[in-house]
């Protein structure tokens, strides 16, 4: 099965939090570990792995913690995800023609290199700003749910 791990998505719970914020604005990782659910150790890492590759910016000393690296509209959720697990492949033969000597015939690998691109696609046309614009939507929605205002029922 194809599947995001635990660290890819981790990753982008944290990314998501700081695209939330205020531009420039610096929070701890461990703020981000309890509001998402994330253990903290393991957000370390995954934090470093994102520094070394720009996408978040880290201040030590007094007022410091980690911030997005660049402006949230230009980082995509492939951006992310590729940091964390590499790049992104449906199958061997995408990445490495040389590894199977039957794709010049192969009926199926026209359709992996399709649905390759389309998932490059989507993931591209998603940024951070895009996704904290959902959240914080979201959690207004659960916010006026928690209130009373609406029913569950009431159209959003």
């Amino acid at each position: 099965m194809l599947q995001l791990t635990m660290t890819g998505e981790y990753a982008v719970r944290a990314m998501v939090h700081l695209a939330t914020l205020p531009p420039d604005t610096t929070v701890q990782i461990a703020d981000i570990a309890r509001e998402w659910d994330v253990p903290e150790v393991f957000l370390r890492k995954i934090i470093t792995q994102l520094s070394r590759n720009g996408l978040v910016a880290s201040y030590r000393g007094k007022g410091g913690g980690v911030a997005l690296g660049r402006e949230a509209g230009t980082i995509t959720l492939l951006d992310v995800i590729e940091c964390m697990e590499g790049p992104l492949a449906l199958n061997a033969c995408l990445t490495n023609p040389g590894i199977c000597h039957r794709i010049p015939f192969c009926a199926v690998h026209a359709v992996w290199h399709e649905a390759q691109i389309k998932l490059r696609e989507v993931l591209t046309s998603r940024t951070l700003a895009d996704l904290a614009g959902h959240h914080i939507e979201g959690c207004q929605s659960a916010v006026t749910l928690d209130a009373g205002i609406l029913s569950p029922t009431d159209p959003l």
